[in-house]
C-alpha cells in the first residue's frame, strides 16, 4: 500500500502537510510519499491510497480524518473513510481530460529522480541524443504541429530552426517561466510536480539548436517551484544527464536558475533578456529577433515551461501522434486554469478542438452559483472576455482570436451574472497601467487615460462619447506599442465594448451598473412591508446606518451607508434590496 499526499502550492495552502504530519502521529509513516498538483484544486487536500491496482481518492481531508485513514490503511474497510472518497462525478474532471504536459502531476514525487524515470523519463532525451540529429529532432516536431504554449502560438520548429541556422558557437535555450497572467498556474504547477520533465524538454530543444547553455527564467513569487526545480537540476546533474558529455553523445549543457524580476512585462521575450543581463526588463526593437540575438547578443531560442513539457512526449510517441490531436491549424493537448464562478476550478488538459462549453460545463461542472454564466475573460490582460452566446466557440488559436479574445498562457477566468463587465475591463486596465514598462508612450499613457475614463464610468461620473474616446485610445494603442503588453493591453476593453456595450450605457446614461457590482452606482434599501423589526441588519452594520426599534420596521441612512452589504446578506426576510 502507497498513500501519496498532494503538495503543490494549492494542496500546501489548503492544509496537505498539516494532514502529512496528523497520519504521521496517527502511526501511518510506512509508504508515504507526496506529490505535486493532479489539477483537483477545489478539492484540496487530496490524499490518494494505492492498493495493489485500485487507488481510493480521498478529498478535502483535514487533520482530524488522520485516525480513520490510518484505521483504514491498517486494514479496516472503506465505511471508516466513507465521506471522504471522491465523487462519481468529481472524478470525471480528471476522466474527461487527456492529459501530456501534465501527465505526471499529481502522480509522481517530483523531488524523487527515481519516480520519473520509472515513467520513462529521460528516455526521450537519449534517443535523441543516441538516434537523432538535431536537424532531425526539429523535423519530429515539425511534423507535431507544436506551437508556443505561452501565448503567440508560433510554430516551434521554426523558432528552433531559426536558432539552429544561426551563425555562432555560443547559444543559449531560455525557458520563459515568468508567468504573470492574473488566475494563471498552470507553469508554477508543471514545475513543481513534474520538474524533470521540464528539464529533459529543454536538453532535446538545447540539443537541437545547438545550445550548451539552458536557463530557466521562472517568478520570484514561486518559492517552492524554483525550490523543487534546484533539487532537480541537482539530481539530473548527479546522474550525469546535465552537465558534460550526456549519455557519451558528446553534448554538454548546462543549467542556471534565474529568479524574475517581478515585472508582468518580462515575460516578453526580449524583455525577459533584458532582465536576465541584469538590466531593467524593456522590450526591445525587433529585429533582430532572439534566434540571431537575444540573450548576451548570442543566437537564442525562448519558449514556456508547457511547450517544453510537451517535447518529451512527442520525442517517445512521434510527432504524428501529437498531431493527430486537435484541429487543422492547433495542433496537440493544451493546458487550462480554470478559475472564478465555476464549481470545479483547477487544471484541464483537454485536446485543441473542443468548445468552451466543454470545458466550462462538462469538466468544470458549471456555474457554482445559482446565477447563469455571462462570459469567460481568456488570455489574461492580453485576452478579452467572451459572452455566453458564444459559448460553443472551439478552442484553437484561429476561432478564439475572432472572437477578439486570445488563447494565451492557458488562464480562463469564468463570471456569472453577479460580474461587471466594465468593472472587469477596468481590473485588467488597473493591471496593465501599472505592469507597463514605460518605454513608449502609447502604452505609459495610453492605459493610464483609459484607466481614468473607466474609473469614472464606474463612479457614475461617466458622459457621452467616452465609449467612443475608449475606442479610438484601444486601436491607436494597438497600433502603436512597442511590444505584446502594450499592443494587447486594449484587448479587454474592446471585447467588453463589443459584447457588453448596453452594461456601458447603463452606466453611463442611467447611472445604473445591472450587475450591481459598482459600489458608487448601488444602494440599499427596506422594505418596510417585509421587515419582520429583527435588528439583525442594525446589529450588522459597521457604520450603524441603521434604525429601527425592535418589531418596526428599520430604515437606512443613505448617507451614512458605506454600500457594503453585510445588510442584505444577513437579512433573513429579503427585506432589505440592493439597487
Amino acid at each position: 500500500m502507497r498513500i501519496v499526499i498532494g503538495e503543490g502550492s494549492c494542496g500546501i495552502a489548503a492544509g496537505a502537510e498539516k494532514v502529512r504530519k496528523a497520519l504521521q502521529n496517527a502511526g501511518v509513516t510506512e509508504n508515504v510519499t507526496i506529490a505535486g498538483c493532479i489539477g483537483m484544486c477545489w478539492l484540496e487536500p487530496i490524499v490518494d491510497i494505492y492498493d495493489d491496482d485500485s487507488l481510493t481518492r480521498l478529498v478535502r481531508v483535514s487533520e482530524s480524518d488522520a485516525p480513520a485513514i490510518a484505521a483504514f490503511v491498517s486494514g479496516g474497510d472503506k465505511s471508516l473513510v466513507e465521506k471522504l472518497i471522491v465523487t462519481d462525478e468529481d472524478s470525471e474532471f480528471l476522466s474527461k481530460q487527456t492529459r501530456i504536459a501534465l501527465r505526471n502531476c499529481g502522480v509522481i514525487n517530483p523531488e524523487i529522480i527515481g519516480e520519473y524515470i520509472e515513467k520513462c523519463g529521460y528516455a526521450a532525451l537519449k534517443k535523441c541524443l543516441t538516434e537523432l540529429t538535431p536537424e532531425e529532432v526539429i523535423d519530429v516536431i515539425k511534423t507535431s504541429g507544436l506551437a508556443g504554449r505561452g501565448g503567440a502560438g508560433f510554430p516551434t520548429w521554426f523558432k528552433w530552426n531559426a536558432a539552429r541556422q544561426s551563425a555562432g558557437d555560443e547559444k543559449y535555450l531560455i525557458c520563459n517561466a515568468d508567468e504573470g497572467d492574473p488566475g494563471a498556474f498552470m507553469d508554477r504547477a508543471v514545475i513543481e510536480s513534474d520538474p524533470h520533465n521540464l528539464i529533459e524538454g529543454m536538453l532535446i530543444g538545447a540539443y537541437a539548436i545547438g545550445a550548451k547553455h539552458a536557463v530557466v527564467y521562472v517568478r520570484a513569487e514561486y518559492p517552492l517551484a524554483i525550490k523543487r526545480l534546484k533539487n532537480a537540476i541537482a539530481q539530473a546533474a548527479e546522474m550525469g544527464i546535465i552537465g558534460e558529455n550526456i549519455f557519451g553523445s558528446g553534448f554538454s549543457c548546462d543549467f542556471t536558475i534565474k529568479a524574475g524580476a517581478g515585472a508582468f512585462v518580462c515575460g516578453e521575450e526580449t524583455a525577459l533578456i533584458e532582465s536576465l543581463e541584469g538590466h531593467r526588463g524593456m522590450p526591445r526593437l525587433k529585429p533582430p529577433f532572439p534566434a540571431q540575438s537575444g540573450f548576451w547578443r548570442k543566437p537564442s531560442n525562448i519558449n514556456n515551461v508547457e511547450t517544453f513539457a510537451n517535447v518529451a512526449w512527442i520525442i517517445s510517441n512521434g510527432g504524428e501522434a501529437f498531431a493527430a490531436m486537435g484541429t487543422e491549424g492547433s495542433k496537440g493537448t493544451k493546458v487550462f486554469a480554470v478559475t472564478g464562478k465555476v464549481k470545479r476550478s483547477g487544471l484541464v488538459e483537454i485536446p485543441m478542438g473542443k468548445t468552451l462549453r466543454d470545458v466550462i460545463f462538462n469538466i468544470g461542472g458549471g456555474m457554482k452559483t445559482d446565477k447563469p454564466f455571462k462570459a469567460v475573460q481568456m488570455g489574461g490582460p492580453s485576452g478579452g472576455c467572451i459572452p455566453a452566446s458564444l459559448i460553443d466557440t472551439v478552442i484553437d488559436y484561429k476561432a478564439l482570436g475572432a472572437t477578439g479574445a486570445i488563447m494565451g498562457s492557458g488562464g480562463m477566468v469564468v463570471m456569472d451574472e453577479s460580474t461587471c463587465m466594465v468593472g472587469m475591463a477596468k481590473f485588467f486596465l488597473d493591471f496593465t497601467a501599472k505592469e507597463s514598462c514605460g518605454k513608449c508612450i502609447h502604452c505609459r499613457i495610453g492605459t493610464k487615460r483609459m484607466l481614468e475614463i473607466l474609473e469614472r464610468i464606474t463612479k457614475g461620473e461617466g458622459k457621452e462619447g467616452d465609449v467612443e474616446l475608449l475606442e479610438e485610445l484601444c486601436y491607436s494603442i494597438k497600433d502603436g506599442a512597442l511590444c505584446g503588453l502594450g499592443q494587447t493591453a486594449p484587448n479587454p476593453v474592446l471585447t467588453t465594448i463589443k459584447y457588453f456595450r448596453d452594461e456601458y450605457e447603463a452606466h453611463i446614461k442611467d447611472k445604473k451598473c445591472p450587475a450591481g457590482e459598482c459600489g458608487a452606482l448601488i444602494s440599499y434599501h427596506i422594505i418596510p412591508e417585509k421587515c419582520r423589526g429583527c435588528t439583525l441588519c442594525a446589529k450588522n452594520c459597521p457604520v450603524k446606518a441603521i434604525d429601527g426599534a425592535v418589531r418596526t420596521p428599520h430604515v437606512i441612512d443613505a448617507g451614512k451607508c458605506i454600500k457594503c452589504g453585510k445588510c442584505h446578506t444577513v437579512c433573513r426576510f429579503g427585506a432589505v434590496v440592493k439597487e
